[in-house]
Parts: C-alpha cells; structure tokens; sequence
C-alpha cells in the first residue's frame, strides 16, 4: 500500500500520540518513582503479523520498547501453535519470562491485543478553515483537520499575589476585547471568514470540548465567553445596555427623554437586528465545515 506524505503523517502522529498518551497513563498510575519519575518503563503499539514496532512514546526508555517486540512476536507464534489461549476482547498477556524478550526477572511486559475483526474502514476527513491572528496584526488562513498533539507532561504552576493576579486579568481581558472587537472588524470588511461567529451549537460544542480537557481550560473558555458577551451588551443597539447607554445619554444632553414612538421604533430595529445576528450564528454551526 502507497501513502501520500500528509496522509502518512497524520497516520503517524495519530499513533505517536496514542502511545504518549499510554506513557502518561502509565506513569499518573505508578505507585513506584522508579516509574512515575525516573521514567524505568515503555510503550509502543506492535504488528499483530510479526510483533515488529509500529511507534513508541516519547517518554520512557527505549531498550524495553526493543525488546518487547521479541516478547510480542513469541506470544503471537505461541498464540498460533496453540500454547497460549486466544485472545478475546478486553484480554491482556502479563510476561516475565527474560528469555521471552525482556532484560531481567523484574521486567513486566503487558500486551493487549486491538483488532477490526477483520473490518477495513475509510475514514474522510473535511479540513475546517480556521483564521488565525498574526503577531504582528491580521490573521492568516489555515486549514485543520482536528488533530493536536498533548503534553506529556504537566505544566508547571505558580501562586501570584493579588496585585499581580488584578493586572494580569486587566491585560487579559484587554486582549480578549481588542480581539473580538478585530475578528469582527475583519470579518465585517472580508479579510477573514465570516464562519469565524459561532452561534449556541458552536458555543456549546467548545464548551464540552474545554470541559474535558480539565477544569482550567474550561473555566478560561467561560471568562472568554463572558468577556465576549459583556461587550457585545455595550454596543450601542436598542434593547441591549449599550442602547439604553445611548439613550440616557440622549436625556442628558437634549434634557429630555426620546418619544415613545421613537423608542418602540429603535426598540423594535434592534429586536430585528439581534435576531438576525442569532439567525445567521445559528446558521453558521449548521452549513460552516
């Protein structure tokens, strides 16, 4: 079979990660540091033909993902001559034996064997437009089919003082109006996709997205969300705070209120125009790719 560079490094980096992933779980559930912090282990995902190495973590040493191959490839050859029991799913092969592929009588080998029951599947992936800001000011267009890579690791974190803590939710919070006030600009005179504005289903979408990415992630999705709200509330349209702003504003200048007319009339455009922005967010989570 003949892969193409991107399909074969997309296939590539989807194996990589599930095997960072596997050494991450691995070591979050060592109760020996030997493990969880000298990093004395490995993973790797195995050809079921032969038992040669397929990929491996980034995490660990590499002398077991070498040698588990020996002790994969013996247990398919004892699997087949039957003197092992054929896998059923869920099953896992616990191995100690040195002489089948390991370094020492301490070693512990855990094969678990994943199949399709023989099923092939085709796959088709449609690339999501995303508009992304530059540094240096614009945006730039890419295309992305949803796969990231993780750490395997976890960040490190620092208490701040509450001075600190104030200044950098002010500069935060800048950032997050001067962006959302340019992703509309821009999206207004064309430069970026008007797909950008997303509507409930979008909303609701990221925010499951976030959530199961930990509570941190979800918690700055919700300040970011709030922030974008808060501002959209202060534009200057009818029956929303922003118009009612203007209005008052009207009152202090011209000494007195606008006519009822005037206010049911203003009222009402501005009904039109938040339901119209609604209709058009809503329309975006369904048809955008």
């Amino acid at each position: 079979m003949t892969l193409d560079p991107i399909t074969l490094t997309v296939i590539q980096s989807g194996l990589q990660q599930v095997c960072d992933e596997m050494d991450l779980s691995f070591s979050r559930a060592a109760f020996s540091p030997v493990i969880a912090e000298a990093n004395d282990r490995s993973d790797g995902i195995y050809s079921a033909e032969d038992g040669s190495l397929i990929a491996q973590g980034s995490q660990g040493l590499p002398v077991f993902v070498g040698v588990m191959q020996y002790s994969t490839a013996t247990l398919i050859r004892m699997i087949e001559e039957g003197k092992v029991v054929a896998p059923k799913p869920g099953d896992i092969y616990i191995v100690n034996d040195p002489y089948l592929g390991g370094t020492h009588l301490m070693d512990v080998r855990f094969a678990m064997p994943v199949w399709r029951n023989g099923e092939t599947l085709e796959l088709e992936l449609t690339p999501k437009r995303t508009d992304e800001p530059l540094p240096e000011g614009g945006y730039h267009t890419v295309y992305r089919i949803g796969i990231v890579g993780g750490l395997a690791f976890e960040p490190a974190t620092s208490m701040v003082g509450p001075v600190e803590a104030f200044t950098g939710g002010v500069e935060r919070t800048w950032s997050i109006i001067t962006g959302s006030l340019s992703g509309l600009w821009n999206m207004v005179i064309g430069n970026i996709s008007s797909c950008n504005l997303s509507g409930p289903i979008g909303i609701a979408q990221t925010s499951g997205a976030m959530a199961s990415q930990g509570g941190q992630s979800f918690i700055t999705f919700i300040a970011v969300l709030s922030t974008a709200v808060g501002l959209l509330n202060l534009f200057p349209v009818p029956v929303l705070d922003g118009g009612h702003l203007v209005f008052h504003a009207w009152e202090a200048v011209s000494g007195k209120p606008p006519s009822d007319r005037a206010l049911n009339v203003l009222m009402s455009i501005g009904l039109i125009l938040i339901l119209s922005l609604m209709t058009f967010a809503l329309t975006n989570d369904l048809f955008c790719p």
